[in-house]
């Protein structure tokens, strides 16, 4: 088991990462992916398989409060017995606890159904029996406060209104693109969860965590000395988003910019951007509906760049725009695709970009 590497797929709710917050407890080399149901779902396994075969080691896919369809099902089946056939031994297991993977839990011996228990009760008994597991002595206490609350048992009320402010915590952390960023985002939200277990057994527990979640926050984001949540976040995404620019850069008509995803907040990020890293002249920030904000600082005019990408506008420095036909992806390589697919069909088509001092309103 030790020589397998544990690619673990799971939800984006408070049980999703609840199972790989237990997961995270086992001495296993592992990566994690999160997805959301529909076509979230498909493209993340599709990374998992690639993954797997560029590297060709032996590994495990665990996915976690996710059902898949039985189009899905049968397709994942079929592409891990095609990998098994090529000499790479992967072990296939799914977790999880809702009803509507019934047919699919009939047909398949990796897939693992109970709806009694949440996934993360289900994922915790079952790395105790099939995994090493350096359990830590609040775990127990953890995973009963998300199965009260992700079963909705509010007879349990101390399990259940604690749950409740976890959930919130979970589904307002909200800082970081899971795209852009996915292992970071991952890794933020699982401290997140750490820093809930300390004041499980507080008096009033829940309310002294819902106080202490704009702190806790804070912490995950503060280098040095402290700030406003606002600043401390951008600057920690203005370091990622440059740490990432090698492949993150694209170019229009001899004009260098910046590719973001799903970061938003772009007044802010995008002028912090641009203020760190003057070699580029704009950035762009495509939203998952195809929306597009775009900065510059002086250098060239986004709004004539919007105007020839999308028929937007705006001015010089600030500029919007909406991309016809964009599909909404979750991985940022096929966001990639599509944008410099736009430029070079702009760039066949449009004018000289013009830039004019007097233009910057």
């Amino acid at each position: 088991m030790k020589n397998k590497t544990i690619h673990h797929l799971s939800h984006i709710d408070l049980d999703g990462y609840s199972c790989q917050f237990v997961m995270k407890y086992t001495p296993y080399k592992k990566y994690n992916y999160n997805a959301n149901y529909g076509a979230e779902v498909r493209q993340k396994l599709e990374l998992i398989l690639e993954n797997i075969s560029k590297k060709r080691e032996d590994a495990i896919i665990l996915i976690t409060d996710l059902n898949l369809t039985s189009d899905e099902s049968r397709w994942l089946h079929g592409e891990v017995y095609k990998m098994n056939d090529r000499k790479i031994d992967i072990t296939l297991t799914l977790l999880d606890h809702h009803g509507s993977g019934e047919s699919s839990a009939k047909k398949y011996k990796w897939y693992f159904l109970d709806v009694d228990r949440c996934a993360t009760k289900i994922t915790y008994d079952y790395v105790k029996e099939h995994f090493e597991f350096d359990e830590p002595e609040w775990m127990r206490r953890f995973v009963d406060i998300v199965n009260a609350v992700d079963l909705w048992k509010q007879e349990d009320v101390k399990n259940f209104e604690y749950g409740k402010v976890c959930m919130r915590l979970i589904n307002e952390t909200r800082e970081l693109s899971k795209v852009m960023f996915a292992d970071i985002d991952n890794n933020y939200k699982l401290s997140m969860l750490f820093e809930a277990t300390k004041y499980m057994d507080e008096e009033d527990a829940a309310i002294l965590l819902d106080e202490k979640i704009h702190s806790i926050k804070k912490e995950f984001f503060k280098e040095d000395k402290n700030n406003t949540l606002d600043n401390l976040s951008t600057k920690f995404i203005v370091k990622l988003l440059g740490d990432a620019r090698s492949e993150k850069t694209i170019y229009y008509k001899g004009y260098r910019g910046y590719l973001s995803y799903g970061v938003g907040n772009t007044s802010i990020v995008g002028n912090g951007f641009l203020l760190a890293y003057p070699e580029y002249d704009f950035i762009v920030d495509v939203s998952f509906r195809g929306t597009m904000s775009l900065r510059a600082n002086n250098q060239v005019s986004v709004a004539q760049i919007s105007k020839e990408w999308s028929n937007g506008g705006g001015h010089p420095n600030a500029a919007g725009g909406r991309i016809i036909g964009f599909k909404e992806q979750y991985r940022y390589d096929k966001v990639k695709q599509q944008i410099e697919q736009v430029i070079n069909d702009k760039e066949a088509v449009a004018g000289d970009l013009e830039y004019k001092k007097e233009d910057i309103v």
